[in-house]
């Protein structure tokens, strides 16, 4: 029989890469009952959850959070105690070349979400409408980029959003906050770092790479290889956003962030040297398959995360170093094939095609 003692969250798009290692945490550690709403685009993956098969916990309703009637009918049907709005298109490339997809998920479709989460918060019972949280997962791409001696995002820094995946998820967290401050709505908004570590779909850096190295592929590096990013272990995210699932005062917004800035090119010869102690081939580095290609429109050079407000008032702050999780990554790829096989279907391979022969070119 189902659990009676924990709480029920509607996790939408859980079968993505945060998102399945949310629901799995939350499954493995019973914080919760999961009922997870994924329209299964091409970045998500089912498969990421096999384990909960026969956890009568987890629930999976294949839909859209732009189906207005279908959210409605899971409102009335599992009477969650609380929503964790994993649902977005995600990858700046991919927003460059089809922007349309964007403003229907990230803009449209957590306006949908909204709408139904209020009616249904409107009428459940006083007790229950103060335990009710509705949590928006946002990114750090909605403060901009940052110069090399620029101090690192904060919660108050403004919005300057760059490209139209970033401007999609800005305009999201910003409906978030109209239907707090507006209607009341509970609401909090999580605004993280890069993340990386199982389950992540190969368009990313460090998947790609990863399997471009195991396959002897070139590694294609944007531009001068010097743009930076703050890396986060998926695991500490999914930490931070249960944190403030339960403890936070509504209406707050927190950065979660991994603190551990690297350039992409540090990143790559990395992954290329783990590479190499760990897969060794006789009188080759992994490191010679780097290929630089020109870089892509609009690209952001620093992005770096602040969060002593959540180390403040959660006592959260990231377990994983970047040496200590990127080992663990490139481990749990080397011991899935199946998974990898799997990912890399036409569609991984048509989105390679696509991108990545519009930016060939080397750079001196």
């Amino acid at each position: 029989m189902p659990s009676l003692s924990s709480p029920t969250y509607l996790i939408t798009g859980g079968c993505g890469f945060i998102g399945s290692n949310f629901t799995l945490m939350a499954r493995q550690q019973n914080w919760s009952r999961i009922i997870n709403l994924d329209a299964i685009t091409y970045a998500a993956n089912p498969a990421n959850l096999s384990a909960l098969a026969n956890d009568e916990d987890y629930v999976f309703v294949k839909g859209s959070i732009g189906d207005r009637h279908l959210v409605e009918q899971l409102f009335e049907k599992y009477k969650p105690d609380g929503i964790i709005n994993f649902a977005a298109e995600s990858h700046v490339d991919r927003s460059i070349l089809h922007p349309d997809s964007f403003i229907n998920t990230n803009i449209l479709g957590t306006h949908n979400l909204l709408e139904e989460t209020l009616n249904y918060w409107n009428n459940i019972d006083s007790s229950k409408q103060k335990e009710f949280r509705f949590l928006h997962v946002s990114t750090d791409e909605v403060y901009g980029s940052l110069d090399a001696n620029d101090p690192p995002f904060e919660e108050t820094t403004p919005y300057d959003p760059r490209s139209p995946y970033s401007a999609s998820k800005a305009a999201s967290d910003h409906l978030v906050n109209a239907y707090h401050h507006t209607y009341g709505l509970p609401s909090l908004i999580t605004n993280c770092s890069n993340n990386y570590g199982p389950y992540q779909f190969p368009e990313k850096l460090i998947p790609l790479i990863i399997l471009n190295c195991l396959n002897l592929k070139p590694l294609p590096i944007y531009g001068d290889g010097q743009n930076i990013r703050d890396w986060l272990y998926v695991e500490d995210h999914c930490q931070g956003i249960y944190n403030v699932m339960t403890n936070a005062n509504i209406g707050e917004t927190y950065n979660i962030g991994g603190q551990t800035e690297r350039t992409n090119i540090e990143v790559v010869h990395t992954i290329c040297n783990i590479l190499d102690e760990l897969k060794p081939k006789p009188d080759f580095s992994y490191s010679s398959l780097i290929t630089f290609v020109k870089d892509r429109l609009g690209h952001d050079r620093r992005y770096a995360i602040n969060c002593n407000k959540i180390k403040k008032d959660l006592n959260w702050q990231a377990q994983e170093s970047f040496p200590t999780g990127i080992r663990k990554t490139i481990q749990w790829y080397l011991e899935h094939p199946t998974w990898i096989e799997q990912v890399c279907s036409g569609e991984y391979q048509n989105w390679i095609q696509t991108n990545y022969k519009k930016s060939e070119g080397s750079i001196n």
